[in-house]
Protein backbone atom coordinates (compact mmCIF):
# COMPACT_ATOMS: atom_id res chain seq x y z
CA UNK A 1 0.00 0.00 0.00
CA UNK A 2 1.32 3.32 -0.84
CA UNK A 3 1.44 6.06 1.80
CA UNK A 4 1.48 10.09 0.60
CA UNK A 5 1.01 12.91 2.58
CA UNK A 6 -1.51 14.64 0.72
CA UNK A 7 -4.23 12.98 -2.06
CA UNK A 8 -5.92 15.30 -4.38
CA UNK A 9 -8.92 14.45 -6.32
CA UNK A 10 -10.30 16.29 -9.82
CA UNK A 11 -7.78 18.16 -11.83
CA UNK A 12 -10.18 21.60 -11.09
CA UNK A 13 -8.64 24.38 -11.16
CA UNK A 14 -8.81 24.64 -7.86
CA UNK A 15 -7.33 21.30 -6.69
CA UNK A 16 -4.57 22.11 -9.35
CA UNK A 17 -3.50 25.20 -7.83
CA UNK A 18 -4.05 23.37 -4.34
CA UNK A 19 -1.74 20.52 -5.40
CA UNK A 20 0.81 22.62 -6.88
CA UNK A 21 1.77 24.34 -3.30
CA UNK A 22 1.44 21.36 -1.68
CA UNK A 23 4.39 19.88 -3.94
CA UNK A 24 6.18 23.35 -3.55
CA UNK A 25 5.87 22.94 0.13
CA UNK A 26 7.70 19.41 0.28
CA UNK A 27 4.49 17.07 0.47
CA UNK A 28 4.41 14.26 -1.08
CA UNK A 29 1.24 14.81 -2.96
CA UNK A 30 -1.07 12.07 -5.38
CA UNK A 31 -3.33 13.47 -8.39
CA UNK A 32 -5.68 11.31 -9.40
CA UNK A 33 -9.03 12.17 -11.98
CA UNK A 34 -11.51 10.16 -13.23
CA UNK A 35 -11.19 12.26 -16.31
CA UNK A 36 -8.53 11.83 -19.37
CA UNK A 37 -8.24 15.81 -19.44
CA UNK A 38 -7.37 18.36 -16.92
CA UNK A 39 -9.64 21.46 -15.83
CA UNK A 40 -13.11 19.21 -14.21
CA UNK A 41 -15.94 21.46 -14.68
CA UNK A 42 -13.62 24.47 -15.72
CA UNK A 43 -11.99 22.61 -18.60
CA UNK A 44 -11.09 24.22 -22.22
CA UNK A 45 -13.37 21.87 -24.92
CA UNK A 46 -11.34 21.83 -28.09
CA UNK A 47 -11.91 20.80 -30.47
CA UNK A 48 -15.25 22.58 -31.81
CA UNK A 49 -16.59 19.26 -32.47
CA UNK A 50 -16.75 18.28 -29.00
CA UNK A 51 -18.59 21.01 -27.32
CA UNK A 52 -21.09 20.20 -29.87
CA UNK A 53 -20.89 16.26 -28.60
CA UNK A 54 -21.26 17.32 -24.84
CA UNK A 55 -24.22 19.19 -25.36
CA UNK A 56 -25.78 17.13 -27.83
CA UNK A 57 -26.66 19.85 -30.67
CA UNK A 58 -25.96 20.30 -34.43
CA UNK A 59 -23.42 22.72 -36.06
CA UNK A 60 -24.83 25.77 -36.78
CA UNK A 61 -25.31 26.28 -40.84
CA UNK A 62 -22.58 28.70 -41.03
CA UNK A 63 -18.99 27.88 -40.98
CA UNK A 64 -17.01 28.60 -38.12
CA UNK A 65 -13.22 27.71 -38.93
CA UNK A 66 -11.23 25.04 -38.08
CA UNK A 67 -12.56 23.28 -35.16
CA UNK A 68 -8.99 23.18 -33.66
CA UNK A 69 -8.99 26.85 -33.50
CA UNK A 70 -11.28 26.55 -30.60
CA UNK A 71 -10.42 25.99 -27.08
CA UNK A 72 -14.26 27.07 -25.10
CA UNK A 73 -14.44 27.44 -21.29
CA UNK A 74 -17.02 25.71 -19.61
CA UNK A 75 -16.80 28.33 -16.70
CA UNK A 76 -14.65 31.26 -17.82
CA UNK A 77 -12.93 33.45 -15.17
CA UNK A 78 -11.08 36.74 -15.40
CA UNK A 79 -8.38 37.81 -12.99
CA UNK A 80 -7.87 40.84 -11.43
CA UNK A 81 -3.98 42.31 -12.81
CA UNK A 82 -3.24 42.99 -9.01
CA UNK A 83 -5.17 40.46 -7.58
CA UNK A 84 -4.56 37.02 -5.21
CA UNK A 85 -4.59 34.61 -8.11
CA UNK A 86 -1.40 36.76 -10.22
CA UNK A 87 0.38 36.70 -7.06
CA UNK A 88 0.14 32.63 -6.43
CA UNK A 89 0.70 32.73 -10.14
CA UNK A 90 4.18 34.70 -9.63
CA UNK A 91 5.09 32.63 -6.47
CA UNK A 92 4.77 29.49 -7.69
CA UNK A 93 6.37 30.35 -11.09
CA UNK A 94 3.61 28.97 -13.35
CA UNK A 95 4.19 31.76 -15.32
CA UNK A 96 6.79 29.83 -16.95
CA UNK A 97 3.64 27.76 -18.58
CA UNK A 98 0.92 30.48 -19.12
CA UNK A 99 0.61 33.68 -21.18
CA UNK A 100 -1.76 35.83 -20.72
CA UNK A 101 -3.63 38.79 -22.80
CA UNK A 102 -5.58 41.99 -20.78
CA UNK A 103 -9.46 42.00 -21.41
CA UNK A 104 -10.58 44.81 -23.64
CA UNK A 105 -13.05 46.31 -21.39
CA UNK A 106 -14.98 46.45 -18.50
CA UNK A 107 -18.95 47.65 -18.65
CA UNK A 108 -21.87 47.63 -16.61
CA UNK A 109 -25.03 47.60 -17.30
CA UNK A 110 -27.71 50.61 -16.84
CA UNK A 111 -31.31 51.85 -18.38
CA UNK A 112 -31.21 49.39 -21.11
CA UNK A 113 -27.28 50.55 -22.23
CA UNK A 114 -24.14 49.30 -21.70
CA UNK A 115 -21.48 51.76 -20.09
CA UNK A 116 -17.40 51.76 -19.86
CA UNK A 117 -16.78 51.07 -15.73
CA UNK A 118 -14.99 54.20 -14.48
CA UNK A 119 -12.05 53.31 -12.62
CA UNK A 120 -9.85 56.79 -12.79
CA UNK A 121 -10.10 60.06 -12.13
CA UNK A 122 -10.55 60.48 -15.87
CA UNK A 123 -12.34 58.07 -16.71
CA UNK A 124 -14.90 59.29 -13.74
CA UNK A 125 -14.83 63.14 -15.16
CA UNK A 126 -16.02 61.56 -18.80
CA UNK A 127 -18.50 59.18 -17.68
CA UNK A 128 -22.05 59.24 -18.58
CA UNK A 129 -22.69 56.60 -15.67
CA UNK A 130 -23.34 59.70 -12.95
CA UNK A 131 -24.02 63.77 -13.39
CA UNK A 132 -21.67 66.33 -12.97
CA UNK A 133 -21.99 66.47 -9.22
CA UNK A 134 -22.23 63.02 -8.57
CA UNK A 135 -18.20 62.46 -10.90
CA UNK A 136 -17.02 64.74 -8.34
CA UNK A 137 -18.30 62.79 -5.86
CA UNK A 138 -17.57 59.46 -6.71
CA UNK A 139 -13.12 61.41 -7.89
CA UNK A 140 -13.49 61.73 -3.75
CA UNK A 141 -14.27 58.30 -3.00
CA UNK A 142 -12.03 56.91 -5.42
CA UNK A 143 -8.92 59.31 -4.22
CA UNK A 144 -10.33 57.55 -0.66
CA UNK A 145 -9.95 54.52 -1.49
CA UNK A 146 -6.24 55.06 -3.44
CA UNK A 147 -4.82 56.30 -0.54
CA UNK A 148 -6.58 53.83 2.53
CA UNK A 149 -3.78 51.59 3.57
CA UNK A 150 -5.56 49.58 7.05
CA UNK A 151 -1.74 49.93 8.24
CA UNK A 152 -2.13 53.53 8.47
CA UNK A 153 -5.30 55.33 10.77
CA UNK A 154 -4.32 58.73 9.70
CA UNK A 155 -5.87 57.42 5.99
CA UNK A 156 -8.88 56.88 7.38
CA UNK A 157 -10.47 60.61 7.67
CA UNK A 158 -12.14 59.92 11.21
CA UNK A 159 -13.66 56.80 10.32
CA UNK A 160 -13.72 53.19 11.45
CA UNK A 161 -13.61 51.05 8.87
CA UNK A 162 -14.13 48.26 10.99
CA UNK A 163 -17.94 49.82 12.40
CA UNK A 164 -18.37 52.07 10.02
CA UNK A 165 -21.35 50.50 7.14
CA UNK A 166 -20.44 50.91 3.49
CA UNK A 167 -23.95 52.50 3.28
CA UNK A 168 -22.59 55.16 5.69
CA UNK A 169 -19.53 55.58 3.80
CA UNK A 170 -21.32 56.60 0.51
CA UNK A 171 -23.46 58.83 2.44
CA UNK A 172 -20.61 60.64 3.69
CA UNK A 173 -19.28 61.37 0.47
CA UNK A 174 -23.01 62.54 -0.78
CA UNK A 175 -22.90 59.25 -3.60
CA UNK A 176 -26.13 59.05 -5.85
CA UNK A 177 -27.99 55.78 -6.44
CA UNK A 178 -26.60 55.17 -9.90
CA UNK A 179 -23.17 55.77 -8.40
CA UNK A 180 -23.56 53.50 -5.63
CA UNK A 181 -24.76 50.69 -7.65
CA UNK A 182 -21.97 50.43 -10.26
CA UNK A 183 -19.56 51.08 -7.76
CA UNK A 184 -20.59 48.51 -5.61
CA UNK A 185 -21.27 45.65 -7.89
CA UNK A 186 -19.05 47.05 -11.13
CA UNK A 187 -16.31 48.12 -9.19
CA UNK A 188 -16.08 46.12 -5.77
CA UNK A 189 -17.27 43.81 -7.89
CA UNK A 190 -20.36 42.29 -4.83
CA UNK A 191 -23.06 40.24 -6.75
CA UNK A 192 -25.70 41.68 -4.12
CA UNK A 193 -26.71 44.68 -2.08
CA UNK A 194 -25.95 42.91 1.31
CA UNK A 195 -22.76 45.17 1.44
CA UNK A 196 -24.08 48.10 2.42
CA UNK A 197 -25.04 46.88 5.69
CA UNK A 198 -21.25 45.51 6.19
CA UNK A 199 -18.14 47.53 7.77
CA UNK A 200 -16.44 49.43 4.85
CA UNK A 201 -13.26 48.22 5.20
CA UNK A 202 -13.48 44.97 2.52
CA UNK A 203 -15.40 47.09 0.17
CA UNK A 204 -12.42 49.69 0.03
CA UNK A 205 -9.89 47.43 -0.46
CA UNK A 206 -11.82 45.88 -3.20
CA UNK A 207 -12.62 49.05 -4.97
CA UNK A 208 -8.37 49.79 -4.48
CA UNK A 209 -7.51 46.59 -5.79
CA UNK A 210 -10.25 47.52 -9.05
CA UNK A 211 -8.45 50.89 -9.33
CA UNK A 212 -4.40 49.52 -9.02
CA UNK A 213 -5.17 46.72 -11.19
CA UNK A 214 -6.24 48.96 -14.05
CA UNK A 215 -3.34 51.24 -13.35
CA UNK A 216 -1.31 48.13 -14.89
CA UNK A 217 -3.45 47.63 -18.28
CA UNK A 218 -5.27 51.23 -19.26
CA UNK A 219 -8.08 49.26 -21.20
CA UNK A 220 -9.32 46.96 -18.18
CA UNK A 221 -8.04 45.74 -14.54
CA UNK A 222 -8.63 41.50 -15.66
CA UNK A 223 -6.18 39.79 -17.77
CA UNK A 224 -7.17 36.46 -19.10
CA UNK A 225 -5.06 33.26 -20.68
CA UNK A 226 -4.47 32.93 -24.21
CA UNK A 227 -5.88 29.94 -24.80
CA UNK A 228 -8.30 29.78 -22.45
CA UNK A 229 -8.59 28.93 -19.09
CA UNK A 230 -7.96 25.35 -19.41
CA UNK A 231 -3.82 25.90 -19.36
CA UNK A 232 -4.51 26.72 -15.51
CA UNK A 233 -4.35 23.35 -14.61
CA UNK A 234 -2.45 22.07 -16.78
CA UNK A 235 0.58 24.75 -15.55
CA UNK A 236 -0.31 23.62 -11.99
CA UNK A 237 -0.16 20.17 -13.19
CA UNK A 238 3.14 20.51 -14.78
CA UNK A 239 4.45 22.48 -11.06
CA UNK A 240 3.74 19.11 -9.21
CA UNK A 241 5.29 17.48 -11.50
CA UNK A 242 8.38 18.99 -11.07
CA UNK A 243 8.17 19.01 -7.68
CA UNK A 244 7.92 15.08 -7.57
CA UNK A 245 3.80 14.66 -7.85
CA UNK A 246 2.01 11.55 -9.21
CA UNK A 247 -0.32 12.22 -11.57
CA UNK A 248 -3.02 9.03 -12.76
CA UNK A 249 -5.31 10.47 -15.11
CA UNK A 250 -8.23 8.63 -16.51
CA UNK A 251 -8.75 6.17 -13.09
CA UNK A 252 -11.89 5.87 -11.59
CA UNK A 253 -12.40 6.13 -7.61
CA UNK A 254 -14.41 3.55 -6.29
CA UNK A 255 -14.68 4.87 -2.74
CA UNK A 256 -12.92 7.10 -0.35
CA UNK A 257 -12.52 5.30 3.72
CA UNK A 258 -12.03 7.10 6.48
CA UNK A 259 -10.37 4.55 9.32
CA UNK A 260 -8.32 6.10 12.53
CA UNK A 261 -7.79 9.40 10.99
CA UNK A 262 -5.93 7.83 8.13
CA UNK A 263 -7.56 8.36 4.59
CA UNK A 264 -8.02 5.25 2.14
CA UNK A 265 -8.59 6.18 -1.36
CA UNK A 266 -9.67 3.39 -3.63
CA UNK A 267 -9.51 3.23 -7.69
CA UNK A 268 -10.26 0.79 -9.64
CA UNK A 269 -7.26 -1.19 -9.37
CA UNK A 270 -5.28 0.51 -6.57
CA UNK A 271 -5.09 1.48 -2.67
CA UNK A 272 -3.84 4.76 -1.68
CA UNK A 273 -3.23 5.49 1.87
CA UNK A 274 -2.73 9.46 3.03
CA UNK A 275 -3.12 11.93 5.42
CA UNK A 276 -5.52 14.49 4.13
CA UNK A 277 -7.35 14.63 1.06
CA UNK A 278 -8.29 17.43 -1.24
CA UNK A 279 -10.91 16.81 -3.90
CA UNK A 280 -13.82 17.59 -6.34
CA UNK A 281 -17.10 17.57 -4.49
CA UNK A 282 -18.38 14.87 -6.91
CA UNK A 283 -15.94 12.67 -5.35
CA UNK A 284 -17.57 12.09 -2.02
CA UNK A 285 -20.96 13.09 -2.69
CA UNK A 286 -22.63 11.91 0.32
CA UNK A 287 -20.06 14.70 2.14
CA UNK A 288 -21.64 17.43 0.35
CA UNK A 289 -24.94 19.89 0.81
CA UNK A 290 -26.63 21.66 -1.78
CA UNK A 291 -27.15 25.48 -1.64
CA UNK A 292 -27.37 26.48 -4.85
CA UNK A 293 -27.63 25.98 -9.16
CA UNK A 294 -25.75 28.66 -11.30
CA UNK A 295 -27.30 29.14 -15.28
CA UNK A 296 -24.58 29.58 -17.88
CA UNK A 297 -25.10 30.22 -21.39
CA UNK A 298 -22.61 29.82 -23.59
CA UNK A 299 -23.46 32.52 -26.86
CA UNK A 300 -21.23 31.97 -30.54
CA UNK A 301 -21.93 35.31 -32.10
CA UNK A 302 -20.38 36.85 -35.49
CA UNK A 303 -20.32 40.27 -33.98
CA UNK A 304 -18.96 42.45 -31.03
CA UNK A 305 -21.07 43.11 -28.06
CA UNK A 306 -22.89 46.45 -29.10
CA UNK A 307 -21.95 49.56 -27.16
CA UNK A 308 -18.74 48.08 -26.31
CA UNK A 309 -16.26 49.98 -28.80
CA UNK A 310 -15.71 46.88 -30.74
CA UNK A 311 -13.75 45.24 -27.95
CA UNK A 312 -12.07 41.93 -28.91
CA UNK A 313 -12.89 40.85 -25.45
CA UNK A 314 -14.63 42.52 -22.30
CA UNK A 315 -16.74 41.86 -19.35
CA UNK A 316 -20.03 43.19 -18.74
CA UNK A 317 -21.79 42.94 -15.30
CA UNK A 318 -25.86 43.76 -15.07
CA UNK A 319 -26.98 44.62 -11.64
CA UNK A 320 -29.55 42.83 -10.15
CA UNK A 321 -32.03 45.91 -9.29
CA UNK A 322 -31.27 46.80 -13.66
CA UNK A 323 -33.35 43.18 -13.46
CA UNK A 324 -35.14 42.72 -11.16
CA UNK A 325 -33.73 40.16 -9.36
CA UNK A 326 -31.80 39.32 -6.36
CA UNK A 327 -28.34 38.69 -7.75
CA UNK A 328 -26.45 39.82 -10.91
CA UNK A 329 -26.03 38.73 -14.35
CA UNK A 330 -22.50 38.20 -15.38
CA UNK A 331 -21.45 38.60 -19.23
CA UNK A 332 -17.72 37.15 -20.17
CA UNK A 333 -16.81 37.98 -24.13
CA UNK A 334 -13.63 36.70 -25.65
CA UNK A 335 -12.50 35.92 -29.30
CA UNK A 336 -9.68 34.55 -31.30
CA UNK A 337 -7.41 37.93 -29.55
CA UNK A 338 -6.89 35.25 -26.81
CA UNK A 339 -6.30 31.93 -29.09
CA UNK A 340 -9.72 30.63 -28.34
CA UNK A 341 -12.03 31.10 -31.10
CA UNK A 342 -11.76 31.10 -34.88
CA UNK A 343 -11.16 34.87 -36.40
CA UNK A 344 -14.53 36.70 -37.06
CA UNK A 345 -16.19 34.76 -34.03
CA UNK A 346 -16.78 35.52 -30.23
CA UNK A 347 -17.81 33.66 -27.20
CA UNK A 348 -20.19 35.21 -24.74
CA UNK A 349 -20.45 33.47 -21.35
CA UNK A 350 -23.90 34.63 -19.31
CA UNK A 351 -24.36 33.17 -15.75
CA UNK A 352 -26.01 34.56 -12.68
CA UNK A 353 -27.64 32.18 -9.88
CA UNK A 354 -30.63 30.11 -10.72
CA UNK A 355 -33.76 32.02 -8.50
CA UNK A 356 -36.37 30.19 -10.74
CA UNK A 357 -37.26 26.65 -12.96
CA UNK A 358 -37.13 28.65 -15.62
CA UNK A 359 -33.28 29.49 -16.22
CA UNK A 360 -33.67 30.59 -20.35
CA UNK A 361 -36.01 33.52 -19.02
CA UNK A 362 -33.99 34.82 -16.33
CA UNK A 363 -30.80 35.25 -18.42
CA UNK A 364 -32.82 36.63 -20.80
CA UNK A 365 -31.75 40.89 -19.92
CA UNK A 366 -28.22 39.27 -21.03
CA UNK A 367 -29.39 37.40 -24.04
CA UNK A 368 -30.99 40.85 -25.60
CA UNK A 369 -27.58 42.54 -25.48
CA UNK A 370 -25.95 39.45 -27.15
CA UNK A 371 -28.19 38.94 -30.32
CA UNK A 372 -27.96 38.51 -33.10
CA UNK A 373 -27.03 34.97 -31.44
CA UNK A 374 -25.14 32.23 -33.85
CA UNK A 375 -25.63 29.03 -31.20
CA UNK A 376 -26.89 29.49 -27.66
CA UNK A 377 -25.89 26.42 -25.64
CA UNK A 378 -27.73 26.55 -21.61
CA UNK A 379 -26.77 24.50 -18.74
CA UNK A 380 -26.76 24.30 -14.82
CA UNK A 381 -23.47 24.02 -12.85
CA UNK A 382 -23.37 23.36 -9.09
CA UNK A 383 -19.42 24.13 -8.58
CA UNK A 384 -17.80 27.45 -8.96
CA UNK A 385 -20.19 30.67 -8.65
CA UNK A 386 -22.03 32.64 -11.11
CA UNK A 387 -19.32 35.59 -11.17
CA UNK A 388 -16.78 36.04 -13.67
CA UNK A 389 -14.06 37.17 -11.88
CA UNK A 390 -11.73 34.46 -9.69
CA UNK A 391 -11.24 36.29 -6.51
CA UNK A 392 -13.71 35.00 -4.65
CA UNK A 393 -12.15 31.51 -5.54
CA UNK A 394 -9.00 32.64 -4.56
CA UNK A 395 -10.20 33.34 -1.09
CA UNK A 396 -11.74 29.91 -1.28
CA UNK A 397 -8.20 28.26 -1.88
CA UNK A 398 -6.23 30.53 0.67
CA UNK A 399 -9.20 29.51 2.86
CA UNK A 400 -8.24 25.76 2.33
CA UNK A 401 -4.22 26.23 2.56
CA UNK A 402 -4.62 27.91 5.93
CA UNK A 403 -6.75 24.82 7.29
CA UNK A 404 -4.64 22.14 5.35
CA UNK A 405 -1.27 23.50 6.25
CA UNK A 406 -2.31 25.89 9.52
CA UNK A 407 -0.40 28.63 8.20
CA UNK A 408 -1.03 31.28 6.14
CA UNK A 409 -0.74 31.36 2.02
CA UNK A 410 2.61 34.29 2.11
CA UNK A 411 4.25 35.43 -0.78
CA UNK A 412 7.13 37.05 0.51
CA UNK A 413 10.32 35.22 1.66
CA UNK A 414 8.68 31.48 0.94
CA UNK A 415 11.24 29.06 0.52
CA UNK A 416 11.07 26.68 -2.29
CA UNK A 417 11.85 23.12 -1.92
CA UNK A 418 14.21 21.65 -4.76
CA UNK A 419 11.95 19.82 -7.35
CA UNK A 420 13.29 16.53 -7.58
CA UNK A 421 12.63 13.84 -10.18
CA UNK A 422 8.80 12.68 -10.64
CA UNK A 423 7.00 9.21 -11.23
CA UNK A 424 4.11 10.91 -13.09
CA UNK A 425 2.15 8.08 -14.97
CA UNK A 426 0.29 10.48 -17.67
CA UNK A 427 -0.10 14.37 -18.83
Amino acid sequence: MQEYDIIVLGTGIKECILSGLMSLNGKKVLHIDRNSYYGGESASISPLEQLYKRFKVPRPAEPLGRGKEWNIDLIPKFFLASGELVKILVHTEVTRYVDFKVIQGSYVYKGGKVHKVPGTEEEAHASDLMGMFDRRRFRKLLLFALNFDVRNPGTYQDMDPNSMSVRDLFSHFDLGLDAMEFTGHAIALHSSDSYLDQPFLETINRIKLYSESLSRHSASPYIYPVYGMGELPQGFARLNAEYGGTFLLNRAVNEVVMDNGRILSLPSTQLFLCKQLICDPKYVPNRVRKVGRVIRVICLLNHPVKNTHEAQSCQIIIPHTQANRKSDIYISVVSGAHNVAADGVYIATVSTAAETSNPEREVQPALELLEPIMQKLIFVSRSYDATNHFEAECEDIKDMYRRITGAELCFRGAKRHQSHNSDEDSR
